[in-house]
């Protein structure tokens, strides 16, 4: 099956689109390059629809290898006729391919194989041909040599018959079919098991059941856990009777009563020992893959809302890690989140030099020209906000809770002592919660995704999908946003689309040697940056204050003789076109259509000079919690507070109250409409007004509501 066919099977894009994106991937063209700088070509796909096809083009490739691994096979057994090598050509599942395989399959030494050798593969056909002869009767011809009974002839004849059973493609196509609409999935808490502490969280598995193909991705995992950690084993079934009877249906002919009971035998054992153990392994995989797809999309949204998160933008920031006896980290930062001061301070107990830090703090304030303050949302934030807020500046300073996830990452890391050698962990744990105000996208880049804590079961999903989706994700919000090529980190260029780590290190090898890049061309000079990485990078990366005004916009250089023919019909130079919003809004954009150039990058374009280098993120707002509550013990419920939604999964939002424990608004709770997925509703950090409906003091759990 060729790729394009392939393809077009498995999604509705029309085929010209399809086409000419899939030669753009394999040309290496980018997912951001393509979906930006390719819309003509591709029918203006968006980038989900192009990553879509990326994977579909990947399943293929592999579909392909695995079909061309298999005729080898076969071939190699002198077993490949010409009906059976079209069928795995035709193939368009892996599924489908395994199945076809499966008589072929190199495997050890079964029951069959051993009955075949004592020549019982004879009477095992004459028992199939169902041809109302007693099975006993034709048993006793092949009473001889190894075979001592008639009893010892039909157990072989059956094992024999029980393969076939297995590996008929109408048998396992149809109980697959029944898997599919009726498996249920269930659990059995390990008695030896079952009192130990930390097998409590599990207790509602003890003793669990619910259909396969409804059980929600969050609760499959929690699932799967507990079976890794040894408190329960779980079981995926179907009706064993209705199975009998799919499978006597295509096996036995007319009337069933009058079949050898060998044959209702050799079902049966197929099915128990066979087809069963297959199909609860098979479906249990497929679970997995369900439900790993889902836990990482929901990691994926809440990743890409993190990333997008309102920038400060250059400010002098004053940032806290807050703590209670080690103190409070303070650090000062300048403009570009460079290091300018650092100490510690002990507002809090059992310390409490209260005057004499709210003295330091006012002073560093005064003395560095501080703008925001940054606080860590970890131990002791509140406290340290409460006392923050307590102190008159002389000059207006906005305060701000940031989210910490990660931080303790990065300031352990390689990176962070590379760039920070000079000072300790906590140190640059403060820089990076100063630097996640002035600019969330490029700080968190700094962390491995997975570790910024921000989906379910993260730990328990493929990791190597996981990865993937991730790293599209930084790739997509950091080319969405634009990178600022003289001031980027490598961390951050790496993710540029057509750069890598590689030419990212060349960038600021080559930067370090010079003034700063004066212009987009400039970037050719790079070692190992060529034309290809050119086309793919240079519309993403920005030069403030270039020498071609075009350089801080998301115009490609390919176009910028567009543009130029636009600013010499107005008479204007690019300067004065460059953000003049009157002139470009009265722009015929049909004038400047060529082989070349389309409406939808003329489009494009007009908006770049429209609004120069527009950054897409949204912009920062301050935000206070309730300052009457300290603790979970001032709860009460029925009680409205205003809080900050921390995590995002199927089941509903995490939301900081401004306590140590975040409460949970189930999704059911989420809006008085049915709501099927959670970010329809709200999204990471969004600031809601939240109903307490439930406390447990005990289990240190809190039920909010956006609906009471």
């Amino acid at each position: 099956m060729e790729l394009l066919k392939f393809v077009a099977s498995q999604t509705e894009i029309n085929q010209k689109g399809l086409k000419n994106t899939l030669d753009l991937l394999e040309q290496d063209a980018t997912i951001p390059f393509i979906a930006r700088y390719r819309k003509e070509a591709t029918g203006n796909l968006s980038e989900v629809e192009i990553e879509k096809i990326a994977d579909f083009a990947n399943t293929w490739k592999e579909l392909e290898k695995r079909k061309a691994s298999i005729l080898k096979s076969i071939e190699e057994q002198g077993a490949l006729p010409d009906a059976l090598r079209k069928k795995i050509e035709d193939a368009s599942a892996l599924i489908q391919l395994e199945d076809l395989y499966l008589p072929f399959k190199k495997k050890r030494k079964t029951k069959a194989d051993a009955a075949r050798e004592l020549g019982l593969e004879p009477l095992a056909k004459m028992i199939m041909a169902q041809n109302n002869a007693e099975a006993e009767v034709m048993a006793r011809r092949f009473v001889k040599g190894s075979v001592n009974t008639v009893a010892e002839a039909l157990e072989g004849a059956k094992n024999i018959i029980a393969e076939w059973i297995n590996e008929n493609n109408l048998v396992r196509s149809r109980l697959r079919q029944l898997y599919g609409r009726t498996a249920v999935i269930s659990s059995k808490v390990i008695k030896a098991e079952e009192k130990k502490p930390e097998a409590q969280k599990y207790k509602q598995y003890f003793n669990w059941s619910e259909n396969l193909r409804r059980i929600p991705s969050h609760r499959f995992l929690a699932l799967h856990r507990a079976q890794a950690e040894k408190f329960v084993r779980i079981k995926i079934e179907v009706e064993q009777e209705e199975a009998h009877k799919i499978i006597a249906h295509i096996i036995i002919k007319g009337n069933s009563s009058k079949s050898p009971a060998i044959l209702s035998e050799a079902i049966e054992d197929a099915y128990k020992r066979l087809l069963k153990p297959f199909f609860s392994t098979e479906f249990l995989n497929v679970a997995k893959e369900k439900a790993d797809e889902e836990a990482i999309a929901v990691f994926a949204s809440n990743l890409e809302q993190l990333l997008m998160a309102p920038p400060l933008g250059s400010k002098r920031i004053l940032a806290i890690d807050p703590g209670f006896k080690s103190g409070c980290k303070v650090v000062c930062l300048d403009e570009n989140g460079s290091l300018l001061y650092n100490e510690n301070i002990y507002p809090h107990p059992p310390q409490k030099e209260f005057s004499m830090a709210m003295k330091k703090i006012k002073s560093l304030v005064n003395a560095y020209k501080i703008e925001a303050i940054s606080i860590g949302n970890g131990t002791a934030s509140r406290e340290t906000e409460r006392f923050i807020k307590k102190i008159k500046f002389d000059r207006e300073v906005a305060v701000f809770i940031v989210n910490e996830a990660g931080a303790s990452v990065y300031s352990a890391s390689k990176l962070a002592r590379e760039e920070f050698p000079d000072y300790d962990i906590t140190v640059r744990g403060a820089v990076s919660i100063g630097r996640r105000l002035s600019d969330p996208l490029a700080e968190l880049v700094k962390i491995d995704p997975k570790s910024i804590g921000v989906g379910q079961y993260q730990h328990e999903v493929d990791q190597a999908k996981l990865k993937n989706k991730l790293d599209t994700v930084v790739m997509s919000c950091v080319n969405r946003i634009g990178v600022n090529v003289n001031t980027a980190s490598k961390e951050l260029l790496s993710y540029v689309s057509g750069i890598g780590a590689g030419i990212a290190s060349n960038i600021l090898e080559y930067r370090s040697g010079t003034a700063g890049f004066t212009k987009r061309a400039e970037l050719l000079k790079v070692a190992r940056l060529g034309a290809k990485a050119y086309e793919q990078s240079a519309g993403f990366l920005r030069i403030k204050n270039a020498e071609n005004p075009l350089d801080n916009t998301g115009v490609h250089p390919e176009n910028y003789s567009v543009v130029e023919k636009i600013a010499a019909d107005k008479n204007l130079t690019l300067e004065q076109l460059v953000g003049n919003k009157e002139v470009v809004k009265n722009l015929n954009l049909a004038d400047y259509i060529s082989a070349e150039v389309g409406l939808p990058t003329l489009q494009d374009i007009a908006k770049e000079l429209e609004k120069p280098g527009l950054d897409p993120r949204s912009k920062i707002t301050e935000f206070e919690f309730d300052p009457s509550v300290k603790t979970i013990e001032d709860l009460k419920e029925g009680m409205k507070l205003p809080g900050l939604v921390n995590n995002i999964t199927n089941f509903g939002c995490f939301v900081d109250i401004g306590i140590k424990e975040s409460g949970l608004v189930h999704i059911s709770k989420l809006a008085k409409k049915f709501v099927s997925d959670v970010n329809e509703v709200v999204k990471l950090n969004q600031q809601l007004e939240v109903t307490v409906t439930g406390i447990d003091l005990d289990q240190k759990r809190i039920q909010l509501s956006l609906v009471d």
